[in-house]
């Protein structure tokens, strides 16, 4: 209802923008920037042409699987997106081994399908998805029976089988490919020992050193040269993407004084109504915004403007409508009983095809499956058998592996509602059936709480739309901003002349999703990465969801390295630490660089290390200081290094003693450690993410979405 309202009351406007948008994608068609066509493909990859239109069908297909996956009727814009973004991924990545496979020669024949589906050791989806819930283990006959079925079943069924068919086969490929890699991968015995060597060679060192952090900053006085060595020499830490900062204003489009007024009294009219209702879920359903809801409720679980009322009153009793956060309510007492906070019952699920969460495997008909669950119901009235025992291999409730069908204590309303009413309705100790959209249940009560005083209300919510004339008028004041305000200095004036609120974000990247305070904006970025807008550009106005919002370009930046200035106070540990080195470096001078001289000064640290190894990483006190580490191993016992500037302070360093690792008999274990290090990086798509960074790739995603 609330939808239903909102286009109607938006009607004009939507005719207005349906309207423009039509004539512009009309006129799109027959130009483009230069008179050229509009482009159509949404990105090229390794030469092959990515068009709009075959990607769009991807995409649809893959919402279509997500829906159908978690059991929705619609995703919502940042869902759709990421699916988009998804999509393109697939794409990028299918092309990009599809090109290494023949390259390589490598497939998957049509014998190694059927065995990876039908044969002794198949691919492991295959085996999850057909596991005998009897015995437990995969069951090839399971298999074959649904193939047998696979004509005679839904075509989304037949598109699934098609789906995974072509995914084993995918992994299959990816599995070969990946397994070539790490079967060519080869550790040499000389550098197998050096590996051993850097592992288990150990060094035991001295050092004093002063500390980048003991120097004031005050004593630095940074020169422009000084920032600009550091610029040059760090230039590749600030490597960014392109970029666009905004300012913009949001016109939040709320309902009026005149929109409650009108609202409310439309309420009071229905609240007269609801009193002589006699299909109390029918009005609701007409009425309301949200569903019927027939649970029961506690005393102190209903909004407290109704609570007491309610629990407190006679059947049929209707509390005034009240509002909270732009919503009317109107309640109604429908129903009164003595029902258990909460009960406990054990079941065995019999599902059938087409069953909601059916497993695909499951190919009874609706009415077989009522004929074992009768027949199981009759077991249970008439044998001394348990539910548990039954549920563990007849149950096609997963969760019966674990819980032998117990679903422990649950409260009112927590179940579907059959199985919850079937629950509720009889005595602990009882076998009942009941049917809902997973299937057939055949439940024990095995438990109940002792019964309070519950109710069931019919509530009407009506959430308060915005009327035409609200939107009309919420549209003229954005409008006026956009097409008075040409340039970015007129925005700023205009901004401050009526006092409005102007938001900032920077370093927008062209495939973004976000900014604060907006719903889904992608709109907004597409025009701000549109090669016709410039810096400076004042926007149209953006119809978002309950918002009109007008944008102006602050900056357009296609650089990849920021400016010196930009990145000005991120260089100031490094300027600071370079300048404070040198400070350090003549106190050590003017101690001759003696190591013991230096080691009895306050300002300095002594300090020892016995087990150093080459693949350490950090020295005790200072952290990570690879330089320093790798270049001691290359010293000789009672040599000393420095002064030397490392990351943390500058250092002098005595290497006391180094004891060698020693020879083995064979590495074998080192070339096999090396080798499952190499294989775990392959898994982890090191190798994918290599051909990625060396493909051609033009990405003309931002266009489109």
């Amino acid at each position: 209802m609330a939808v239903i309202g909102t286009i109607r009351k938006k009607s004009t406007l939507l005719v207005i923008v349906i309207g423009v948008a039509l004539a512009a994608f009309v006129l799109g068609d027959f130009s483009g920037k230069g008179g050229q066509s509009r482009e159509v493909n949404i990105g090229v990859i390794e030469g092959e042409e990515i068009t709009i239109m075959d990607f769009n069908r991807k995409v649809d297909k893959n919402i279509e699987a997500t829906k159908q996956n978690q059991s929705r009727e619609r995703l919502d814009p940042e869902e759709t997106y990421r699916l988009r973004n998804d999509t393109w991924a697939q794409m990028v990545s299918d092309i990009i081994y599809s090109n290494e496979y023949e390259a390589l020669g490598l497939d998957v024949t049509s014998d190694e399908l059927f065995e990876l589906v039908q044969g002794r050791n198949p691919h492991p989806l295959i085996q999850q998805y057909f596991t005998n819930p009897q015995t437990g283990v995969f069951d090839r006959n399971l298999v074959i029976q649904y193939l047998q079925n696979l004509n005679n079943m839904p075509t989304e069924a037949v598109q699934q089988w098609v789906s995974l068919e072509r995914y084993i086969k995918s992994d299959r490929l990816r599995n070969k490919y990946n397994s070539l890699i790490v079967k060519g991968y080869y550790t040499p015995n000389t550098l197998a020992k050096m590996a051993y060597a850097e592992e288990n060679e150990k060094a035991s060192i001295e050092y004093v050193a002063g500390r980048f952090s003991q120097v004031a900053d005050s004593l630095i006085s940074p020169t422009d040269e000084d920032y600009e060595k550091q610029y040059q020499k760090n230039k590749e830490l600030f490597k960014q993407k392109p970029f666009r900062n905004i300012d913009y204003v949001v016109f939040d489009i709320i309902p009026s004084i005149t929109d409650l007024q009108d609202a409310r009294k439309e309420m009071n009219e229905l609240y007269e109504e609801f009193q002589s209702s006699n299909d109390d879920a029918r009005f609701v359903l007409v009425n309301s915004d949200q569903a019927y809801d027939s649970s029961w409720k506690m005393e102190g679980r209903l909004p407290v403007q109704i609570d007491s009322l309610m629990f407190n009153s006679d059947l049929g009793t209707v509390a005034k409508p009240y509002m909270q956060s732009n919503t009317f309510y109107l309640a109604k007492l429908v129903d009164i009983a003595q029902r258990p906070d909460s009960v406990k019952a054990s079941h065995i699920l019999i599902s059938y095809q087409g069953a909601f969460r059916a497993a695909p495997e499951i190919t009874r008909t609706k009415e077989q499956a009522q004929q074992i669950a009768d027949s199981l119901l009759q077991l249970l009235k008439t044998a001394s058998v348990k539910i548990g025992d039954i549920a563990l291999t007849q149950s096609d409730d997963p969760s019966a592996q674990t819980n032998s069908g117990d679903l422990g204590w649950f409260a009112d309303g927590a179940m579907v509602y059959n199985f919850n009413e079937a629950v509720y309705n009889n005595r602990p100790g009882s076998f009942v059936i009941a049917e809902t959209p997973f299937g057939f249940h055949i439940i024990e009560v095995t438990g109940k709480k002792d019964a309070v005083k519950k109710i069931k209300v019919a509530t009407v919510i009506r959430e308060v739309i915005p009327s035409n004339e609200t939107y009309q008028q919420t549209f003229a004041k954005a409008s006026k901003l956009a097409s008075e305000n040409n340039t970015l200095e007129q925005f700023d004036a205009a901004v401050e002349d009526n006092r409005l609120s102007k938001r900032t974000v920077q370093k927008i990247h062209e495939m973004d999703i976000n900014i604060s305070g907006l719903n889904y904006p992608r709109q907004i970025i597409k025009w701000t990465f549109n090669e016709e807008t410039e810096e400076g550009d004042v926007s149209e106005v953006f119809d978002l969801e309950e918002q009109f919002v007008v944008a102006v370009v602050t900056r357009k930046s296609e650089e990849e390295y920021p400016s010196l200035d930009e990145v000005r106070t991120r260089l100031n540990t490094y300027v600071y630490n370079d300048l404070k080195s040198k400070i350090i470096l003549d106190n050590m001078n003017t101690l001759g660089n003696d190591f013991d001289k230096i080691g009895e000064q306050e300002d300095f640290k002594k300090d020892e290390m016995s087990a150093l190894t080459f693949d350490s990483r950090n020295i005790k006190g200072f952290g990570s200081e690879n330089e320093i580490i790798g270049t001691m191993f290359g010293m000789n016992t009672g040599e000393s290094l420095g002064p030397v500037v490392g990351k943390g302070g500058v250092f002098i360093v005595k290497l006391d003693n180094k004891v060698a690792a020693g020879e083995m008999q064979n590495y074998n274990e080192v070339n096999k450690k090396k080798q499952d290090d190499w294989k775990r990086r392959i898994e982890q798509g090191i190798a994918y993410r290599a051909l990625e960074n060396g493909a051609e790739i033009e990405d003309n995603r931002y266009i489109f979405f």
